[in-house]
């Protein structure tokens, strides 16, 4: 009665918090601003999400810009503590006294002592009880595949530190595998190629700015777009700009979405045979922030032979999910881990 109980989809590049019965409710960047050598937030604990982003390699001596998760899992404690509180105080408000009940979504292939620490976060960030459910399964539930039927859904669930691919039926994780290559890598392997091809250093912002405008997995057609890319030259160290085509930007991504493809492909041949052709007709569905690179549906298709596609705003995929966990939270919490399993 006094509380909001949430979902949290806890990215590595970007947090999605959703009440029941209100859906998405905030949706920023998973970044925190803190006063250099401490982990205090700045502007009284505000500096977090979009306003924090927006100083990302912009911050002069005496701030640092973190981003607390890394590969799908918390890298500083402290600090996805102070992020987690943040949002929750945000959504909550100072109304309701009673901490939330909270279900966050975690990386299927994440260790005991990660899982502690999001539960030990969520717990000292105020939630009064606290259950974990896997990415993979969240995505599906979010993208509206029949996972509680006797038949295989895939999913492909590609964020920004964690690619999750699993075959599921009859509501639980037949076969699944989570691989450390996501959006990041893209950005990654972005800034390599500036400093490799033209000795150009950028920053994150602009490998994301350069992803998301001409990036692409397939050749995309006759004419490929181009784009000014601004930076700092590594010889001069004076800034100055290039032009990058898309072409090039696809070679520099080809190690990376390889690795997803192989993810991909594994997770297919572990499968169940009765599974697998179930999955000639379901086809594979996509979800997650990085699975919109132009052109990745059409390389894992052709890769499986299987039809591939888009789940409906691939983004907010996990979060809904996490909401449906909550409506139904006395039909699930069996079948989730919670900070009660301590107890």
């Amino acid at each position: 009665m006094f509380s909001i109980d949430m979902g949290i989809d806890l990215g590595t590049c970007n947090t999605l918090v959703c009440v029941k019965g209100e859906g998405i409710v905030l949706n920023e960047p998973s970044v925190v601003a803190v006063k250099k050598g401490t982990n205090r937030v700045l502007q009284n604990g505000n500096a977090v999400g979009l306003v924090a982003k927006e100083m990302l390699g912009k911050t002069p001596g005496s701030i640092t810009a973190i981003r607390p998760l890394k590969d799908g899992v918390i890298s500083d404690f402290e600090v996805t503590e102070a992020m987690l509180s943040y949002f929750i105080r945000r959504v909550h408000g100072r109304k309701h006294f009673i901490g939330p009940r909270v279900v966050i979504a975690i990386p299927s292939g994440i260790t005991a002592v990660e899982k502690r620490a999001v539960l030990q976060s969520a717990e000292r960030a105020g939630a009064r009880r606290t259950y974990l459910v896997e990415e993979p399964m969240a995505a599906a539930i979010g993208a509206g595949l029949p996972v509680t039927e006797p038949t295989a859904s895939m999913i492909v669930d590609i964020g920004g530190g964690t690619t999750e691919v699993a075959i599921i039926s009859l509501a639980d994780i037949s076969v699944c595998k989570s691989v450390r290559t996501a959006g990041d890598d893209f950005d990654e392997a972005i800034i390599n190629h500036m400093k490799k091809t033209y000795n150009m250093a950028i920053g994150e912002q602009m490998a994301e700015r350069i992803k998301i405008e001409i990036g692409s997995a397939s050749v995309m057609g006759d004419n490929e777009p181009s784009m000014d890319v601004r930076g700092r030259d590594m010889i001069s160290g004076l800034p100055r700009k290039t032009v990058v085509t898309t072409e090039e930007i696809r070679e520099a991504l080809q190690e990376p979405v390889t690795n997803i493809i192989d993810a991909v492909t594994q997770t297919l041949e572990q499968a169940e045979p009765e599974l697998a052709a179930d999955l000639v007709d379901n086809g594979i569905t996509m979800a997650g922030g990085s699975s919109l690179l132009r052109g990745l549906p059409n390389v894992i298709a052709n890769a499986t032979g299987l039809d591939v596609r888009l789940a409906e705003d691939p983004l907010t995929c996990v979060a809904r999910g996490t909401s449906v966990y909550l409506e139904n939270l006395e039909l699930w919490k069996e079948t989730m881990e919670s900070d009660a399993d301590d107890l």
